[in-house]
């Protein structure tokens, strides 16, 4: 369960109503290859949603009202069901429900909790999103029960009104200073992801029982007016503010300083908005412009299209952040801005080729990818792709469905981590290849949310399902200056707090220090490569990295890039940035020598190589599907990885044509290929 981002951070430094796709089950449909061909039988059995753990995770929560706290019905039914937020594997098959922290053997008391806010609104969001798809009765029920014990936890009365309590014990009593402290403390004294997540349960509740329990509804808009209420004390009112980060200004208007936490927002203001509220339609007018301010150029290198997450550092992408592209996407057809729409495609057209790419949906690009993978991030990029895909082209659906694979395989430990038969989805795949067998309840829902995108169109679920395994992937690739070739001059640095600098992880936790005049020399032999200089910039003027690249004695090219001056520091938590800086043509077809000559003071942490065209290759049950993903502006040609036919795309999902030409793989500029065996 992801409470804040101050607790992933120091994790880090240690180590709607959804506007669906049509639905085309028949056997026989015409793939988004373009061929018609028989879907697998996978694609054809009964639905891979399955809520049975997620149920199984539910308990019956009494609760008693108070001046700050209370909910629909308290009266008549003082019981309310939410989820427990972890659950560890017995080691026998089966699952034992426990709360965050420890607990008193004598109060039953947990120094977190037994239950948390964040993971009630994202179930509320599952159950109605079944109830919806299936119109069963149990899902409403239980969606309208865990809304319920979500109102309950918000506070109604007071200096506090409208913010939300994270943490709820098994006997229903409300614990808003969790130990260890979590931020803001107490838990509703400020605007919180618990909050946000709050608006998006709230109004896809209201936009869903608007006409079949309006009393229930208008209970669900009040509450989200609640929470616009404190949002407008806080986020909403410094609304076309900006604050300065490394010398960039970044937008100050949102919640908790991150796109992430405001792109979930924005989900539930899009649903009540799609259902006549005028006040959320406001609230997302005014969150999408401050998410849309976080996109970057592509152009640019690194983070590719991105939609960066929080305003605190500007080389720190992680996968909480990942929404943001169906946030934007959902809000810019509804309220009909095509910056907006052109900000997720970018995310879901450039960043997601490259994601795959490097080996999956690594929990964090610090600015490198590293740790584990989790459902988060993995129903992130299939759902930004599919959003995406709805003002962009149908390629987008073929990542989307790649990006699904991850739960079927495709990932670091090569085996499925969600179980269509029992409705698990396991905790997380380490970089190592380890499974963390566990099932709490945020990698249920976000699998489950997963495994209902796919249900909706089954032509993504007949790739998703296909795979069984992640063959080979060839993304980023650093090499650490401290073990490339060093002038006499320079020096190692390992600094006493470890990899993270407070914004970002140096790649193995060191650096290399040139003092002017000195050099580091690194052997490529990555041919027709882009290259990414990974220096920790400081804030003053430290002069400049000279770069030089050489094949067989002679210069190819050279380039410059700052060592520092990353202006004002604003509100970031420690001096200097460590973004990767793209150095501009590509490499030759040949090895290659590149040198680092210092201008001035560098701290180098490394070279970083992106392939010309990454690749990841799938194993699947009919041979193997290829992505191809060109870094480049023009198109390029290469030797097929594998046997098969496919389509060539644009970065925007559309399609243009087949792909092979002349026995070679066709990448078109910027854009991605996916072949299938």
């Amino acid at each position: 369960m992801d409470t804040s981002r101050r607790s992933f951070l120091a994790l880090a430094a240690a180590s709607s109503a959804l506007a669906l796709l049509p639905v085309d089950a028949a056997v026989g449909a015409t793939d988004p290859m373009g061929t018609a061909t028989p879907l697998p039988a996978v694609a054809r059995r009964s639905r891979l949603t399955n809520l049975a753990h997620l149920r199984f995770l539910l308990a019956e929560v009494p609760i008693a009202p108070s001046d700050a706290h209370t909910t629909f019905g308290i009266d008549t039914n003082p019981t309310v069901r939410a989820p427990w937020t972890y659950a560890d594997a017995d080691g026998a098959g089966g699952y034992r429900p426990v709360g965050g922290g420890t607990r008193d053997a004598a109060t039953g008391h947990w120094t977190q909790g037994a239950y948390n806010a964040d993971d009630i609104a994202r179930a509320a969001v599952v159950f109605l999103r079944d109830w919806r798809a299936t119109g069963d009765g149990q899902s409403r029920d239980e969606a309208r029960d865990v809304l319920r014990a979500l109102a309950f936890l918000q506070t109604a009365s007071g200096p506090n009104t409208g913010r939300v309590v994270l943490w709820q014990q098994e006997d229903g009593t409300l614990n808003p200073s969790a130990i260890p402290v979590e931020l803001p403390d107490p838990s509703d004294s400020a605007e919180s992801y618990w909050l946000a997540r709050t608006v998006w349960a709230f109004g896809e509740g209201y936009a869903a029982f608007r006409r079949e329990d309006p009393d229930f509804a208008a209970f669900l808009l009040a509450r989200l007016h609640l929470c616009l209420d404190a949002l407008g004390r806080e986020s909403l009112s410094r609304a076309g503010r900006w604050v300065r980060s490394d010398g960039r200004n970044l937008p100050a208007w949102l919640i908790a300083g991150g796109a992430d936490a405001t792109a979930e927002a924005m989900l539930g203001l899009a649903a009540a908005t799609e259902a006549g509220d005028a006040r959320s339609r406001a609230a997302l007018r005014t969150y999408g412009e401050g998410v849309a301010a976080m996109a970057t150029d592509p152009a640019n290198g690194w983070p590719f299209g991105a939609v960066l997450p929080w305003t605190g550092s500007l080389g720190f992408w992680h996968a909480w952040g990942a929404a943001a592209p169906e946030a934007l996407a959902r809000a810019g057809a509804l309220l009909r801005r095509r910056e907006w729409s052109a900000a997720a495609l970018a995310d879901a057209g450039r960043f997601t080729p490259q994601v795959l790419a490097s080996g999956g949906p690594h929990n964090a690009w610090a600015p490198l990818p590293a740790e584990a993978q989790i459902a988060y991030g993995a129903h992130g990029r299939v759902a930004g792709a599919l959003q995406a895909a709805a003002v962009g082209g149908v390629g987008l659906r073929m990542l989307a469905g790649l990006a699904a694979g991850w739960f079927f395989g495709a990932n670091t430990a090569g085996v499925p981590v969600y179980d269509p038969a029992t409705g698990v989805t396991y905790d997380g795949v380490e970089t190592d290849g380890r499974v963390n067998r566990n099932s709490g309840a945020e990698s249920t829902i976000h699998g489950l949310l997963t495994m209902l995108l796919l249900d909706a169109d089954r032509d993504v679920a007949a790739i998703a399902t296909s795979i069984t395994g992640l063959t080979s992937h060839s993304g980023l690739r650093a090499v650490d200056a401290e073990t490339a070739r060093l002038s006499p001059g320079c020096v190692i640095e390992r600094p006493d707090g470890g990899a993270w600098t407070g914004e970002g992880n140096l790649s193995a936790g060191a650096y290399v220090r040139i003092p002017r005049g000195e050099w580091v020399e690194f052997d490529v032999t990555e041919a027709g490569g882009i290259l990414h200089a990974l220096v920790w910039r400081q804030a003053a003027d430290a002069g400049e990295a000279e770069w030089e690249v050489r094949r067989g004695g002679q210069r190819v090219w050279r380039a410059r890039t700052a060592a520092g001056g990353v202006g004002d520091r604003g509100l970031t938590e420690a001096e200097g940035m460590l973004v990767p800086q793209l150095l501009g043509g590509d490499l030759p077809e040949a090895a290659v020598t590149v040198r680092c000559t210092s201008r001035g003071e560098v701290r180098l942490d490394a070279l970083v190589i992106q392939p010309r065209v990454a690749s990841a290759v799938y194993a699947t049950t009919s041979g193997a599907t290829v992505l191809y993903a060109n870094g480049t502006r023009r198109e390029v040609r290469v030797a097929p990885l594998a046997p098969g036919d496919g389509r060539a795309y644009d970065a925007d999902g559309a399609d243009r044509g087949r792909a092979a030409a002349g026995g070679r793989v066709r990448v078109r500029g910027a854009g991605f290929t996916i072949t299938r065996g």
